[in-house]
């Protein structure tokens, strides 16, 4: 019966990595380490430290399944490609307090965290972050390496381009389009689309940056 049991490498355990390994370990997975930049002081589930992933020496071999643990859009999608190099495979973890309709796809390397709820029809890409408590209602659209921060709310018919970040407790008006790489401030309010790279707060949410 053991040997049934997934077992996985966490990679990143700083804030965002000690939540996905509690949801992890939620669904059943058996963590065997983490490996990070170096030690951490913190170390609330008393991981083993198997060292930093990017030393040339980092035994890939050891285990080919792991949990993405990184906030950072950018940094998830350097650590998943990496991953994928070697040969590994990211898991999709979904904290069971989460609700989400039969109909909704989650790509691989994705985490849904607690209390989030997903309408019917919505389509997630690879190694994004469905943050705690977030809302996506009907036929979404939502890119790779994308992070939907906590309490945000997106209406129906939102398409999320790869590496937007959406931040806390944002509002996102049905129909409108995230560009790839763009930023909501956290509680703005958008009301229509966003292009590529540009950084918009407020409500309503207004160019930051382009």
């Amino acid at each position: 019966m053991q040997s049934n049991i997934l077992k996985a490498i966490l990679l990143g355990y700083s804030g965002h990595g000690i939540v996905v390994s509690e949801a992890a370990t939620l669904t059943g997975v058996q963590i065997l380490g983490y490996t990070d930049f170096k030690e951490l002081k913190i170390n609330p589930y008393k991981f083993d430290f198997l060292g930093d992933e990017n030393d040339p020496d980092f035994n890939w071999e050891n285990c080919n399944t792991y949990l993405l643990g990184v906030g950072s859009n950018t940094i998830r999608e350097r650590i998943a490609l990496r991953v994928e190099k070697a040969g590994g495979k990211c898991l999709t973890v979904v904290h069971p307090n989460s609700t989400l309709a039969s109909t909704v796809v989650i790509g691989e390397g994705t985490f849904v965290a607690r209390n989030v709820a997903v309408n019917p029809l919505v389509r997630v890409g690879k190694n994004s972050i469905l943050n705690t408590s977030c809302t996506i209602d009907h036929e979404c659209i939502i890119g790779n390496n994308v992070h939907i921060a906590p309490g945000a709310v997106l209406a129906g018919n939102i398409i999320v381009h790869d590496g937007a970040f959406i931040g806390a407790n944002a509002v996102v008006k049905q129909g409108v389009t995230i560009g790839r790489q763009a930023t909501i401030g956290a509680g703005s309010v958008v009301l229509k689309n966003v292009e590529e790279n540009q950084v918009v707060v407020g409500n309503p949410a207004r160019i930051l940056k382009r």
